[in-house]
């Protein structure tokens, strides 16, 4: 039994409505439930938020193309001032008025010209029997324009006196967005994260002909089993099961396992997965040169364009700098005599010290450390005298900018600032080397 309804509409279009858009069924119920029917005046502004990957703009596309209704769509993080979106906007109108055979451009500087020229763009039969949509994707950048923008548009349908609906996507709840001075309240609409039930069922539906869908759901299931801790983005799971699919496939193209020897293909694929989990989100390098690398074997610490922050250019003493860094923020401060001095004399192995040997400070974190004792690491392994001057400290200041340090407490500390390396081992290595 479908679950989309509308009498507006034929059952053949919501059929394939809902199998475009999987596991968004009742929020696409609640969108129909809100449009009515075409002729129909709709709620004057919607505001649909959810976090990045949610299907918000994907659902929002394809239900209007697919029921055919007139609308704008525009992002804002494009057409990023005042201006170059209502001109945006206008221009994509004049596609839906027969009189106008090319767009042409109209210049458009303030909101009370968009609203007179609206009204003009909106005059034609096609557009005065049924309900424009105006869809403005990435709405949280309006905050970043005149003050007038987001109100004006959360009110569009009363200033035009047209039938128009104003939908806005966002990632950030409404409660960021409301003037102090108050607005006119718009319909909230909120797209939940995926669960993992659901993008095993978005992610099976893309496999290939050659291969059965029972093979590729047990693909997506092992992908799914390692990936879905760190990244539960749409759009990176489909861009990491593409990438790794061909590698998965290796043993039954070779002969030597069938499709449901889920074990073989598992040993197979582990190791090229635990690489990819160094990439997730990372384009360093393109698809074909990532393939390259798989096919070569290689390990993850000898595959040249990954995580290529480990080879950031820094200057001669920020080096040493977030070296000396490193070295206070996972030592402890008593152990500094014996690993700094070369004559540090005598040092006392105490119980304490036997109970905490076996103890590594990597698992603890890194620790706080002061101004001075920074300096004093770095005097003692860099070679040549170094003189605390300015040059020293405006790199440290970089530093912090760079996040490559943190500084813990404030500005205004009596007893100097405090420091923290938030850098790991492997970088460490890199810039050590």
């Amino acid at each position: 039994m479908p679950n989309l309804e509308h009498p507006a509409y034929p059952a053949a279009t919501l059929l394939h409505l809902e199998s475009l858009v999987p596991c968004r069924e009742s929020q696409v119920s609640m969108l129909l439930s809100i449009f009515g029917e075409r002729q129909q005046f709709s709620f004057p502004s919607i505001f649909i938020y959810g976090h990045t990957s949610s299907g918000k703009t994907y659902v929002m596309q394809t239900l209007l193309n697919t029921l055919q209704l007139p609308h704008v769509f525009v992002n804002c993080v494009e057409y990023f001032t005042s201006r170059l979106l209502l001109e945006e906007i206008l221009i994509q109108l004049q596609s839906y008025s027969s009189e106008t055979e090319q767009t042409s451009h109209v210049p458009c500087d303030t909101f009370n010209d968009f609203v007179r020229l609206f009204k003009q763009a909106v005059a034609s039969r096609e557009l005065e029997d049924q309900t424009l949509y105006v869809v403005l994707d990435r709405a949280e950048q309006l905050r970043e324009m005149e003050v007038n923008i987001l109100p004006g548009f959360l009110r569009l349908q009363e200033l035009t006196d047209r039938n128009v609906t104003v939908v806005l996507l966002s990632e950030i709840v409404w409660e960021l967005f409301r003037p102090s001075t108050g607005c006119f309240e718009p319909f909230t609409l909120y797209f939940p994260d995926y669960s993992i039930g659901h993008l095993q069922k978005i992610l099976s539906q893309n496999h290939p002909p050659e291969y059965s869908a029972d093979f590729y759901a047990a693909y997506i299931n092992i992908l799914l089993g390692v990936f879905y801790m760190v990244c539960r983005d749409l759009k990176e799971l489909q861009h990491l099961a593409a990438l790794n699919f061909s590698k998965y496939c290796e043993p039954v193209v070779r002969g030597e396992a069938n499709e449901r020897d889920t074990r073989k293909l598992w040993k197979n694929i582990e190791p090229h997965l635990k690489k990819a989990m160094q990439t997730v989100y990372l384009r360093e390098i393109s698809s074909s040169q990532w393939e390259r690398l798989q096919r070569d074997d290689g390990e993850p610490g000898q595959l040249k364009g990954l995580s290529a922050h480990t080879h950031m250019e820094l200057p001669y003493y920020s080096k040493f700098l977030l070296i000396a860094a490193y070295l206070a923020s996972y030592n402890p401060v008593r152990t500094d005599k014996r690993f700094f001095l070369k004559h540090h004399g005598k040092i006392r192995k105490t119980n304490f010290m036997k109970k905490h040997e076996k103890t590594s400070n990597h698992l603890l974190g890194p620790k706080p450390f002061p101004l001075d004792r920074l300096l004093a690491i770095l005097y003692s392994i860099v070679d040549i005298r170094v003189a605390p001057t300015a040059n020293i400290f405006s790199q440290i200041t970089s530093l912090v900018t760079l996040q490559l340090l943190s500084m813990v407490g404030h500005n205004d500390q009596l007893d100097g600032p405090r420091y923290k390396c938030t850098v790991s081992l492997d970088f460490i290595r890199a810039i050590a080397r």
